[in-house]
């Protein structure tokens, strides 16, 4: 395939931030390539594949069937002893993706829009010239090119190399990053396939939570989360010690194996530079809770579009102009998710007896509300009630 030497904007990584930025762009006149450093789009898997209704709803997305694994009508949160919280509303709520297909779809409608979608490309380093990013070098099967544009946005991940070779810092320090790991199983027995499951506790997963997210009737991703900073055991031991304590699960087959980082806050009030934006798990936009990131790396990815378009309308690529991104994504979800941001932050210094206590007081409606940063009152008054001291502080009362 023919690269050109240079394009409007260049979009390095292909995932639902790079996708959804590539197709906004294109629909506005821009020409727009994206550029990923894997052999295939959404290949390797590294997420638990679940999103909501709610979340496609907000994102105006309707995705075909061959994307969804599976129907989900709600969850099961468990305490450290056992006890369960159901979370479960009239009809179903969500699905477990078949993460690898989504992908590629979403590429498929940035391609059909007029974006160009170049795979096998890694993106090594960035062209810099007067304190502005002009372009990056691409590696094209072991051949060097370098290849401009007016914006390059940086959609590479949570390990983004681009927005730190742009000389911008990520907040991605040890405590706000934490390790995943997860087995795509099948043969498993689980409770009900239409329910995902959520196991918490110090001893079960340190500062996370273990999850089983069904995808069929015998199989599921079962995984796990924890604080980077954790030392004592690795995310893949205390995963196979929670299997191995679970008949239904140990009995099952590992079909595939995924791990990676997963940014938990950091939220970053500064994303932008001369000729460069970041967008997606690059710039920490997670739910700092359940760690989905899906919904925020789209609607990332179309705020970041218009602020691009306002940039060759103005024939401005400043960072002030780019600036206007900040502002919008800070009005529409960093709030909010600043405020999920004190949530996680309070529950991950509860003690296992403190989560118990709260399986005793709280609600599925609760739980939902507290995971999208809602009726935060509520926690700080159960937290008064069993005097966690520093939990209002936390949560900013």
């Amino acid at each position: 395939m023919e690269i050109k030497e240079s394009y409007d904007v260049i979009i390095v990584g292909a995932g639902p931030a790079g996708s959804s930025t590539a197709k906004t762009c294109a629909e506005l006149g821009l020409d727009v390539v994206v550029f990923d450093r894997n052999n295939e789009v959404g290949a390797p898997k590294r997420c638990g594949e679940g999103i909501s209704f709610n979340a496609l709803k907000r994102l105006d997305l309707d995705i075909p069937q061959k994307c969804i694994a599976q129907a989900i009508d709600g969850a099961y949160a468990y305490a450290p002893d056992g006890k369960e919280v159901k979370i479960q509303f009239e009809g179903t709520k969500g699905y477990v993706l078949e993460r690898k297909v989504f992908d590629k779809w979403l590429c498929y409608q940035a391609a059909k829009s007029g974006a160009k979608i170049i795979s096998k490309t890694p993106v090594t380093d960035l062209i810099l010239e007067d304190g502005f990013v002009k372009g990056v070098v691409i590696d094209v099967h072991g051949q060097e090119k370098k290849v401009y544009s007016k914006i390059v946005v940086a959609a590479d991940g949570v390990e983004s190399m681009i927005m730190r070779k742009a000389g911008i810092r990520t907040n991605k320090s040890p405590t706000l990053v934490d390790s995943g790991y997860q087995y795509e199983m099948a043969g498993i027995d689980m409770r009900d396939p239409h329910m995902i499951e959520l196991f918490f506790g110090n001893k079960i997963a340190s500062r996370g939570y273990v999850w089983v997210f069904p995808k069929g009737e015998h199989e599921a991703n079962v995984g796990i989360g924890i604080s980077g900073a954790h030392k004592e055991k690795k995310a893949k031991e205390y995963l196979d010690d929670f299997i191995a304590s679970h008949p239904g699960l140990a009995k099952g087959s590992i079909i595939e194996v995924n791990a990676g980082s997963i940014p938990v806050g950091g939220l970053m009030e500064d994303m932008v530079g001369n000729g460069i934006i970041g967008v997606g798990d690059a710039v920490n936009q997670v739910n700092a809770i359940h760690g989905g990131g899906i919904p925020e790396a789209i609607t990332a990815g179309k705020l970041a579009a218009q602020s691009i378009k306002l940039c060759f309308d103005m024939n401005n690529f400043s960072k002030q102009v780019l600036s206007e991104y900040n502002k919008q994504w800070w009005e529409l979800r960093g709030k909010h998710l600043k405020n999920v941001e004190k949530v996680r932050e309070t529950v991950e210094n509860m003690t296992d007896d403190n989560l118990n206590d709260l399986a005793d007081v709280l609600n599925g409606e609760d739980l939902s509300d507290f995971a999208h940063g809602k009726n935060i009152m509520k926690l700080v008054k159960i937290a008064a009630k069993y005097k966690l001291k520093g939990v209002a502080r936390k949560l900013g009362f």
